[in-house]
């Protein structure tokens, strides 16, 4: 009976490799994207773009936005722009009204007076002005904050001169003028998230999702699914990406169309929009639940890889708190194994590390050095010292001869156990981070999330997502307030 419980504590920790296997996969798949770039099939294409601003309350930045667009370097003749005020109360309307003035014909503002339902209806209340005429041939969906660079709407329409693509979603990157160190570890999240996971995706031959605040789509592919954007969830571009792909069209990530968006400089802002985000990825997954490592459903969607690539995330804390599980297991029925198990866990773990905070780096270097510090510290402080003992374990040994530890068993029990546990431990402290936010205690707020480290928030985020899904908690849009800090 022994020997089945330690080899059920054993797989718990192989099967929380996963999601470090599938780094490792996908961050060198990244080094194939220059061979899968598209560009083969693409031409110089100008459709005429219909640009649809969803805006509730986006007087802080909705001004800017718009002289952005006017400056993109694409024919004014086939660009125009429409904001799509959510009801708003503050000067949004206002601002929106003097743009039309100063942009006529290029600006058009459409009020929508029963606001307050979500982004996805926001977006099919313009969609409908939209398919009254046949003027529109392509429709660039994104965020009242988000900042185009000048050539970056060029180089995802020419991708749309292939028929057989629906879809193209650009890189966006936090582009805050002085970002704080919550704005600079979703600096680093977005190199690795988007910068190369996206990468990585081209190659593979499916996108998981286009950014909500940069997609731009054919004509006939929004026609062809549906002609609005779903709203019944909370995740609608992911939603609006698989259907893309099902539909028999492909979604794209073309990495050198640069964009720039203001993220939440809170980790208590950054909780909502990461849980809402979490439980849209929940409702996906449901909702296509058939597609799953299912090709018959879909060649590339239903591959293995997809499957790999989306549950190493989307099961991550269960992953996580499994591998707590089996270690400690493990400890109390043979000591030496679980020390090995742990041991080398933390050393694929460390090669991971590097490899994919190197590739960072190259991707990406203008973010990477505005988040030098957050990139080494994604994993956190203490997860860094396990990753040191791991791999030199005299380390370990000269620190208990030093405090005294040998002559303490009790005291290098409990720390043990605690080195054990970390993985899920991680994710409480990192928790913790956000609820001494809101105590205002930012100081140790700040501590705790480097100690704890960002992607154990991440997992906490995820398993917070579980939680509110379950309870079937409301579907509310919790949105991110933005300042005007994108520089």
């Amino acid at each position: 009976m022994e020997d089945v419980v330690a080899f059920l504590a054993t797989a718990l920790v192989v099967a929380a490799t996963g999601p470090v296997f599938a780094g490792l996969y996908q961050f060198a798949l990244t080094a194939l994207s220059m061979f899968q770039t598209h560009l083969e099939a693409a031409r110089p294409h100008l459709p005429r773009v219909a640009i649809l601003v969803p805006c509730w309350n986006e007087d802080a930045v909705i001004a800017t936005t718009i002289d952005r667009l006017m400056a993109l370097e694409y024919p004014m003749d086939r660009l125009r722009v429409y904001i799509i005020d959510d009801a708003s109360s503050d000067d949004t309307p206002r601002i929106a009204i003097a743009k039309n003035l100063e942009y006529p014909g290029k600006v058009f503002h459409i009020r929508r007076v029963a606001g307050g339902e979500g982004k996805a209806h926001t977006l099919n209340y313009g969609l409908d002005v939209l398919w009254r005429n046949d003027w529109t041939e392509a429709v660039l969906i994104m965020d009242a904050d988000v900042i185009y660079t000048a050539d970056s709407l060029q180089k995802m329409a020419r991708h749309l001169a292939d028929p057989e693509v629906g879809a193209v979603t650009a890189y966006i990157k936090e582009g805050s003028a002085s970002p704080n160190y919550v704005q600079r570890f979703i600096t680093f999240e977005y190199i690795t998230a988007t910068g190369c996971s996206r990468r990585a995706q081209n190659v593979l031959g499916f996108l998981a999702c286009l950014s909500g605040g940069a997609q731009l789509h054919s004509r006939e592919n929004l026609l062809e699914i549906g002609g609005k954007i779903f709203s019944h969830t909370l995740a609608e571009d992911t939603f609006t990406t698989f259907r893309t792909q099902i539909y028999g069209r492909k979604a794209l990530f073309e990495p050198n169309a640069l964009v720039y968006a203001e993220e939440p400089d809170s980790l208590v802002g950054l909780w909502k929009q990461r849980v809402r985000w979490g439980r849209g990825n929940v409702q996906i997954t449901q909702v296509f639940r058939r597609l799953w490592a299912n090709r018959s459903a879909h060649n590339e969607l239903g591959s293995m890889s997809m499957a790999f690539l989306w549950f190493s995330i989307f099961l991550m804390p269960l992953f996580q708190i499994g591998a707590s599980l089996g270690l400690i297991t493990l400890y109390f029925i043979d000591a030496e194994t679980a020390w090995q198990v742990f041991r080398w866990f933390w050393i694929l773990a460390a090669i991971v590390y590097l490899f994919v905070t190197f590739t960072a780096f190259v991707v990406d270097w203008e973010s990477a050095r505005k988040s030098l510090a957050e990139g080494f510290l994604f994993p956190g402080l203490v997860s860094i010292v396990l990753i040191a003992n791991a791999l030199f374990p005299p380390l370990g040994e000269w620190f208990s001869t030093t405090v005294g530890l040998d002559d303490a068993p009790m005291v290098e029990v409990v720390l043990t156990l605690f080195t054990y546990a970390w993985l899920s431990l991680g994710m409480a402290v990192a928790y913790a981070a956000k609820v001494a936010e809101t105590k205002g205690r930012h100081r140790l707020a700040a501590t705790l999330l480097y100690l704890g480290g960002y992607g154990a928030f991440l997992c906490a985020v995820t398993f917070g997502s579980y939680v509110k899904e379950i309870r079937g908690a409301a579907m509310t849009w919790d949105k991110t307030v933005k300042t005007g800090k994108v520089g």
